[in-house]
């Protein structure tokens, strides 16, 4: 069966100590204040990998805290070169000179201000320059992995060719860029994943000038779930097929239900990330594998990620599916 789109009142309290200041408030009331004075550990697993003539992709490991990390800074020579949050654990560094040998280091810090020591530094040298380079790598083909455990995967794919030649592989999970490895390398091993969840790979080369390959084929991993936790809820199979219509590109979805113990009255659509609409079934809810159709009014070319997640019978909303990706037709 197809599917259709469908002050608290204030409380007044009374004020025991002086205000004077902060100190003797705390002092006069019996209170203690404690303040964080423990720094961060520093991170670990800090590597850079140059991803053209004047950048630098960094990444690192999650540091610790007492009181938990908000942010790391990257430094370029003992300078700082870029601040991010938690949880993030990489950034790009641009700006760079090519042929010029670089050293990086990271540091942790905490909300009261604390870092951590610098890092481990790490060395990376950018390639030379290539004005030539005028034409993107080929996309890297048969991309394959396994999930070693229910927080890391490992990946493989055949490599890439370019005019002047690749500098480096970035690993994108639903379009997202999670790692990077060298343009010598055709392996990758992703940490840091969560147990019984659903992850679409894909990879891209890029090379000196910065341009980015085609995606590979898209792969999915399901990590194995955690000792005594709930099976998934994901949808299965998902596929896609897109037609055109008149002005209208239309998208057949396709997909196999999870088995939940019982009937599930509805899903949610999301498009680039965003819920788009709620399927909702206008009869008797379908057995087995479920279709629906989706109508787009965008220019030929659009390219649309998706994913589904399914509401099931206690009201709560599952897991999502994998994520496929679709280029509008002309």
């Amino acid at each position: 069966m197809e599917g259709i789109t469908v002050q608290r009142p204030h409380a007044r309290t009374a004020l025991a100590c002086s205000a004077a200041l902060l100190l003797a408030t705390l002092t006069a009331c019996g209170a203690s204040a404690k303040t964080d004075t423990e720094k961060p550990a520093a991170p670990g697993g800090v590597t850079a990998q140059a991803g053209s003539a004047t950048s630098v992709h960094v990444m690192w490991e999650r540091s610790t805290d007492d009181e938990g990390v908000t942010g790391y800074d990257v430094y370029r020579e003992g300078e700082k070169a870029a601040s991010v949050d938690a949880p993030k654990l990489m950034t790009d560094i641009g700006g760079l000179t090519a042929s010029t040998a670089y050293t990086f280091t990271v540091r942790a810090r905490d909300a009261a201000g604390n870092r951590s020591a610098p890092s481990a530094a790490v060395p990376v040298t950018t390639p030379a320059a290539a004005p030539a380079d005028k034409e993107p790598p080929t996309g890297p083909t048969v991309l394959r992995g396994r999930a070693d455990s229910g927080r890391t995967v490992s990946l493989s794919w055949g490599g890439s060719t370019d005019d002047v030649g690749v500098t480096s592989y970035d690993i994108y999970q639903e379009d997202s860029r999670i790692h990077s490895v060298s343009g010598t390398q055709t392996t990758a091993r992703l940490t840091g994943l969560r147990p019984g969840t659903v992850y679409t790979f894909t990879v891209r080369a890029r090379d000196a000038a910065d341009r980015s390959s085609p995606d590979s084929n898209a792969l999915d991993l399901t990590t194995p779930s955690a000792p005594g936790a709930p099976a998934s809820t994901a949808p299965t199979g998902l596929r896609t097929a897109t037609t055109v219509q008149g002005e209208e590109s239309l998208v057949d979805l396709s997909w196999d239900q999870p088995d939940t113990g019982g009937t599930i009255p509805a899903y949610q659509l999301f498009l680039n990330g965003r819920l788009t609409t709620t399927i909702v079934w206008g009869g008797t809810p379908p057995e087995g594998r479920a279709t629906y159709r989706l109508t787009l009014t965008d220019p030929p070319g659009t390219r649309y990620s998706l994913k589904i997640r399914p509401k099931l019978p206690d009201g709560k909303w599952g897991d999502f599916s994998a994520q496929r990706t679709v280029v509008l037709p002309g």
